[in-house]
């Protein structure tokens, strides 16, 4: 109502101006924007099917980690990470950008109320008239308002949309990243805690064997040599546990920072052998990826205000049309402002029209066709980056089930070598560098056990990330009993 009053005290020349910007707004001079062809294959290279009823995309964080630990810790890092933080802000800065822009395609009115005193010179005063004098002035004005007959604002409106909408996919993009770091963080601490229990308990047990190795010698059961083996054998799981302390400790640290404040009260944690991340997930079509992952569809928005802006470019090529009008009453005094007589308006129409510019919009032009390119380029790649991503975990889970397998029945066997090497060790068959060299191969063994493990379950993380999984937070209730 507040627009209709204003315009039917606007003259006539004005209100059909208004009225043809308003209906050639929706024009534009930027190319029809077209998809680029996806630069990718039409299937993965090693595709499995994975359980149909899930799809990563829509399967929720909270369902795909049921370790409650790793769920407290993927809340807090959602909460607390700067990263992600910087990421929201950056929207609100892009939504501020587009709502100045979207302004500039509507008109913009001033009110104003002015009281002027001053003196006239004598030669120009008229007979009677006083040399000091009041003038008093209201109005509403509108000043430069752009007939966009070529579509440069609207263009300019349509590029700082996208680049808004860009920044909405980037913090999606973040969030998912945040949450496959978080998880793959989690487990590398999991694995140096297991492996530095696994130090602790072959530290103990080879002291002990030392001190029985130690009385052997002492009684002359024993050469040297099998003494400074034993010795050997002890000072090993003591330089292995010293490095694992440390690297969980730097594993910690780093989980620390991601989830964006100190760890705290949590649940226990679990067993990497217990996890029960989903590891069977379908890949689906490369094309599915142009509209699950949000880094694609970001780096598509920036294409389209890439585009946008090769209209604005090219409308700067044709004649400028802007409006400055204003309607007011004017009188040298307060109480007769509103009387009859004292209405006054004003109506300036302007256009301008680019005669010599030093071939500064051929070259803008110029630089926003470059710029789509690029935005192309860039587009093309992501898609290549996420189909390199998911091909690469497909493989990775084709062989990983069996590594994890073979590497299960190899530490059965080198349990089982142990055994035996000790038996013959106490019989006086076997040298104390046969036991020393069973003993070493036992360990590494059980180390590579539960990094495979870790290797097999950031795999599951690494699909699931580059799927597009983990926007969701679908949360499972469990039964109560």
């Amino acid at each position: 109502m507040f627009n209709m009053a204003i315009t039917a005290y606007l003259p006539k020349q004005l209100t059909g101006a208004l009225l043809l910007a308003g209906v050639l707004s929706g024009c534009t001079m930027a190319p029809t924007y077209v998809r680029p062809e996806a630069p990718v294959a039409g299937s993965y290279p090693a595709a499995a099917d994975g359980q149909a009823q899930l799809d990563a995309a829509a399967l929720g964080w909270r369902q795909f980690f049921p370790d409650q630990r790793l769920q407290a810790l993927i809340a807090s890092a959602l909460e607390n990470n700067r990263d992600l933080r910087t990421a929201a802000l950056n929207i609100e800065q892009a939504r501020a950008q587009y709502d100045i822009t979207a302004a500039d395609a509507l008109p913009n009115f001033d009110g104003n109320f002015s009281r002027t005193r001053g003196r006239t010179a004598t030669y120009q005063l008229v007979p009677g008239q006083n040399a000091v004098g009041t003038a008093y002035q209201v109005g509403l004005n509108m000043t430069s308002f752009e007939l966009d007959f070529f579509g440069r604002v609207r263009s300019l409106k349509d590029a700082a949309l996208a680049s808004y909408l860009a920044t909405e996919e980037a913090r999606q993009a973040a969030q998912i990243s945040l949450i496959s770091q978080v998880a793959q963080a989690y487990l590398t601490e999991q694995s140096y805690a297991e492996q530095q229990r696994l130090a602790q308990q072959t530290l103990d047990s080879r002291l002990d064997d030392y001190k029985l190795d130690k009385m052997r010698f002492d009684v002359g059961a024993s050469s040297e040599l099998d003494l400074r083996n034993s010795e050997t054998l002890v000072q090993s799981a003591r330089v292995s546990l010293a490095t694992l302390v440390r690297q969980r400790g730097q594993a910690t640290n780093a989980l620390v920072l991601l989830v964006g404040k100190p760890l705290g009260d949590l649940p226990a944690p679990q067993s990497l052998s217990d996890e029960q991340i989903v590891t069977e997930i379908p890949a689906g079509l490369p094309s599915d990826l142009l509209n699950r992952r949000p880094d694609i569809r970001e780096a598509e928005q920036q294409l389209r205000s890439a585009n946008a802006n090769i209209g604005a470019a090219r409308a700067a090529f044709f004649p400028t049309i802007s409006l400055t009008a204003g309607i007011g009453n004017a009188s040298t005094s307060l109480g007769s402002l509103f009387s009859a007589g004292s209405r006054t308006w004003s109506f300036v129409p302007q256009l301008t029209l680019p005669i010599f510019e030093g071939g500064r919009n051929r070259a803008n032009l110029s630089l926003s066709e470059i710029r789509k390119n690029l935005a192309i380029a860039s587009y093309e790649k992501t898609i290549q980056s996420a189909f390199r991503e998911v091909a690469d975990a497909l493989v990775a889970r084709g062989t990983l089930e069996e590594q994890l397998a073979a590497q299960d029945a190899f530490l059965k066997a080198q349990e089982q070598r142990v055994k035996l090497t000790e038996l013959r060790y106490k019989n006086g068959i076997a040298s104390s560098t046969d036991r020393l060299n069973a003993q070493r191969d036992l360990f590494s063994a059980q180390q590579s056990l539960i990094q495979t493990r870790q290797l097999r379950l950031n795999n599951a993380i690494d699909l699931y990330r580059s799927l597009g999984g983990g926007l969701n937070e679908n949360t499972v209730v469990a039964a109560t009993k």
